[in-house]
């Protein structure tokens, strides 16, 4: 069926990716000696420093490039605030540096004719000045890119006139917005841990842009409101508070984790994680079923090759007892307490769930200094890689078999009480007869009898608003990125590809941000995909009655193919 199902296609473009990248770097080296040269005419006693112009250029290069594309170079004095707080994140080691300040940014009125903002936008982005009750703010460091504006003015065409946006323009003209940067030791879930902060202390935010250093730092820059107040010294207090209780408390959770774990892994006859230690009121222990049989002999397994790395494994291709594998391991430098808590849980999820569309549990290995899992070697890899990286399409025929395939592994799992909480086509493999299973439990959870959960987790680009905005959240979140996979699966792109994963989750929340749909999108599919991804959790479907629709969407799709032919003969 795929050989006619699915085609492949260059999807030339205008421009090669060297010289496009050749011309972005010409660009980067073009601002840097712009942002100089404005330090230097406007006597800045640091840029007349004899090493000054070398510390820049290494500041820009230590950097990704799109910071150098994104930053308003016009701000030439933020640039040398961000040097200088990676600096000095550097010299204070654990603990971060903060900066906070007032800007003022452009509002969306309510559209009312006598509604308006007082503010002009430079070619970069960034407000030039904006009256703010009398007084004049600068503007962010980053302003919005022309490809962020278009798509959150194709959001508010959509949903404003819908009633669906999740903005109230006419109580946000005039509101104080602060600008947060933070710097300090990158680290896994740095972002969310950040966010979620916010969230707990009150502050909303507007605009995001993260950056992680060649050198391990992370630059974090935050647009924010809902503060209650203008003392900027007060919420830099509080954050710098806060900042630290997290980090405290990370490292009491770590320890007494780590103190946990040993006793489990160092015991044989324990399943793993049997101690009745609950570390979350959503995490559940793993239960003894009087069985050892997947706890496999890590001597036993053979290792081919590395199919990918991530932030805190590696994942290789394997064998164990002449049957192909695949193989997650555990870098022993990331075993934090988020880390081992999701290794707990995967393993405890995978060995209850059978399906033949969820990927098969083989077994684990959880003694050190070994930890890691063996799921069966999906040998067609990721429709992630099929999409991006192969560049094949599916025809709508094989987008509804895709789809069936997914919506009934979720189904099952939802029966079950786990919600995935990180749907997305990287997690979703084809096996050799391009049968599509759900994959990768590492977040995964088995959902509470209250029905509801806070902890944000997922990929951005895929994440409904509720998990987004660390709101309860329950199963139907996981219906919200089946509508973006479902919509990738449509149209082969990116979601939100023209911005970053941080600032497509704000404005998911803040703006109703969606993707475009294709023209001659089938008239079902729309109406499918409007559903899935709804504000409001409790107007999506559930994968039941989301497969029943695709199920006679196929159905009636062959039907009208048959009497096309039966027309044309």
């Amino acid at each position: 069926m795929m050989e006619d199902a699915v085609s492949f296609s260059s999807r030339g473009l205008p421009e090669s990716s060297q010289s496009r990248i050749t011309r972005k770097r010409r660009e980067k080296v073009e601002i840097f000696q712009e942002v100089l040269r404005r330090l230097r005419e406007s006597n800045d006693e640091e840029a007349n420093q004899p090493d000054f112009e070398d510390e820049l250029w290494a500041h820009f290069t230590k950097l990704p490039l799109r910071y150098a594309l994104d930053v308003n170079n016009e701000r030439a004095q933020d640039v040398v605030m961000h040097k200088n707080l990676l600096k000095m994140a550097h010299y204070q080691n654990t603990r971060p540096a903060v900066e906070v300040r007032l800007v003022q940014i452009h509002r969306i009125s309510d559209g009312n004719p006598g509604d308006s903002v007082h503010s002009t936008f430079s070619e970069k982005g960034g407000a030039q000045g904006t009256e703010h009750h009398g007084s004049m703010h600068p503007p962010p460091a980053f302003g919005l890119s022309p490809s962020t504006e278009l798509a959150l003015e194709e959001a508010n065409k959509l949903y404003v006139q819908d009633g669906n946006s999740a903005v109230s323009g006419n109580s946000l003209l005039f509101r104080s917005s602060y600008e947060i940067t933070i710097s300090t030791l990158d680290k896994p879930k740095l972002l969310t841990r950040l966010t979620s902060l916010f969230s707990e202390i009150g502050l909303n935010i507007q605009e995001a842009h993260a950056f992680s250093t060649k050198d391990g730092y992370s630059l974090d820059v935050f647009v924010v409101d809902s503060w209650g107040n203008e003392e900027t010294d007060q919420l830099r207090s509080v954050l710098l508070k806060e900042i630290s209780n997290m980090e405290k408390q990370s490292g009491l959770n770590q320890d007494l984790l780590q103190s946990a774990l040993n006793q489990v892994l160092l015991s044989p006859k324990k399943e793993m994680v049997k101690v009745g230690i609950n570390f979350t009121a959503n995490y559940v222990d793993i239960p003894s079923n009087g069985s050892e049989a997947w706890e496999i002999d890590a001597a036993l397994l053979k290792y081919e090759y590395k199919i990918a790395t991530g932030s805190t494994g590696d994942l290789y291709k394997g064998s164990f007892q002449n049957q192909e594998v695949a193989i997650k391991v555990l870098k022993a430098e990331c075993l934090n307490e988020l880390v081992q808590k999701d290794f707990a849980q995967e393993v405890y999820i995978l060995r209850k769930v059978r399906h033949k569309n969820v990927v098969q549990f083989i077994g684990a290995c959880t003694k050190p200094p070994l930890l890691c899992i063996m799921t069966e070697f999906m040998s067609g890899g990721s429709l992630y890689d099929f999409l991006h990286k192969t560049k094949g399409f599916f025809k709508l025929p094989s987008v509804l078999k895709v789809a069936i395939d997914v919506s009934k592994g979720m189904s099952y799992l939802h029966q079950n009480n786990i919600i995935h909480r990180d749907l997305k086509t990287a997690n979703l493999l084809m096996d050799e007869n391009q049968l599509v299973k759900v994959a990768d439990f590492g977040v995964a959870r088995v959902q509470v009898q209250s029905g509801v959960m806070t902890a944000e987790t997922g990929t951005y680009r895929w994440m409904a608003p509720e998990v987004i905005g660390h709101r309860p959240y329950d199963r139907k979140a996981d219906v919200f990125s089946f509508g973006i996979v479902l919509w990738e699966l449509l149209t082969g792109k990116l979601p939100y590809e023209y911005l970053t994963p941080l600032q497509a989750a704000v404005a998911v929340v803040q703006k109703g941000l969606r993707p475009t749909l294709p023209t001659h999108t089938h008239p079902m599919l729309v109406e499918l995909l409007e559903r899935c991804w709804q504000q409001d959790p409790c107007l999506r479907p559930e994968f039941s009655e989301i497969l029943e629709i695709l199920q006679y969407m196929t159905k009636k799709i062959i039907e009208e193919e048959k009497s096309s032919k039966r027309r044309s003969l």
